[in-house]
């Protein structure tokens, strides 16, 4: 069995329910067999490494640790998980990758070399870094991860010419999708998209496996406070915030709060056309532990965000289908490039088929 391997499978059990801390997985081994394992619990509980050494018990002692990420060495919200390791015996311990967190980065494994504990670096470390690609970029920038995704025609359509989208993408594709929101911290979307389509931009109940589903943080930009105060995204359960501008008409803002939406007035990234700095935007995000963001559109926004050098991966889902039309929607707005060396080209290309459709993943700036 590559232990690993396992410690990492455990680890994407807890993506979605750590936040602001990473998803990590353990697994404790002897003799070949594993004798204990656990992931890491929602904010305020056991660490993924204190949860293995419980199930473990006085077994433990003299056993191997396979973790995804170097064990914290600080108090926090709980105790250090370095000093478990070594109160439980353990003798060996194998890492896949640092913690870039300043407050560990390098220190926890030095505590336990300096146990007597032999520590082993870099096993699918690649896979464990991108498990926590969102943890890694807001504990270093203080800036959550931008994802942008979209469902476009082979034309490179998102909706026809009257605006009719319903569905592109086919039932497959919408599944995933529904499991990129339960993973994220917030979902983000143009108020043009909330006035074509009136999503609800929750995890979906189809995902509901007993207990309550996690419904991401839900944000409208809208510069000018055009969003309905009946609006489905704001009858839904959860934190739902509107970004605009000073162009918003005070009485639309309270209309928008009384039917509970938090009102994020942010100065204008450009005066002439009245748009929110979307790069104020992020930064108030990362104030508030939001550490992952899916932007789903429209045109519009995803064009300024790619135009603003914001975007970290994006994930396009491409349905065999022809729109046609000089008029209809395009999946990304603005300006554009003008020749084609300064096009944004993705690296660590993925591709994978849903049903019929294909998603291309990939990441920018890499």
């Amino acid at each position: 069995m590559d232990f690993m391997e396992r410690a990492l499978s455990l680890a994407r059990l807890a993506i979605g329910s750590t936040s602001p801390n990473p998803a990590v997985g353990a697994v404790i081994c002897k003799d070949g067999v594993v004798i204990g394992e656990g992931y890491t619990e929602p904010p305020g509980s056991a660490h993924a490494e204190v949860v293995a050494l419980k199930n473990a018990g006085e077994r433990s002692r003299g056993a191997t640790m396979y973790v995804t990420l170097e064990p914290c060495c600080h108090f926090g919200r709980t105790p250090p998980c370095t000093q478990a390791i070594i109160k439980g015996g353990i003798s060996e311990v194998h890492i896949a990758t640092l913690d870039p967190n300043p407050l560990v980065c390098g220190r926890g494994k030095a505590e336990l070399d300096a146990a007597g504990i032999k520590t082993m670096l870099g096993e699918h470390e690649e896979e464990a870094s991108e498990l926590n690609e969102a943890y890694i970029k807001f504990i270093t920038t203080g800036l959550p991860f931008v994802t942008a995704k979209f469902a476009m025609s082979l034309d490179g359509k998102i909706a026809t010419r009257t605006g009719d989208s319903r569905w592109i993408s086919g039932e497959d594709s919408r599944e995933y999708v529904h499991r990129l929101r339960r993973a994220v911290d917030a979902i983000m979307v143009g108020v043009n998209t909330i006035l074509a389509d009136d999503p609800r931009l929750t995890a979906g109940d189809r995902l509901k496996r007993g207990g309550e589903i996690k419904n991401p943080v839900r944000v409208i930009v809208d510069s000018k406070g055009r969003t309905p105060p009946t609006a489905q995204a704001l009858k839904q359960p959860g934190k739902i915030i509107v970004a605009t501008t000073p162009l918003a008409p005070p009485a639309l803002i309270k209309k928008l709060k009384e039917a509970g939406a938090e009102v994020l007035e942010l100065p204008s990234f450009s005066p002439d056309e009245g748009l929110v700095d979307l790069g104020e935007l992020l930064k108030e995000l990362g104030r508030e532990e939001i550490t992952s963001v899916l932007v789903e559109g429209g045109g519009t926004l995803l064009g300024s965000l790619f135009e603003g050098g914001l975007v970290d991966k994006v994930i396009a889902f491409i349905a065999p289908v022809i729109i046609g039309g000089a008029g209809a929607r395009l999946a990304v707005g603005g300006r554009g490039a003008e020749k084609i060396p300064d096009t944004l080209r993705l690296s660590h290309v993925k591709v994978e088929h849903f049903g019929d459709d294909v998603m291309m993943c990939g990441y920018i700036g890499e």
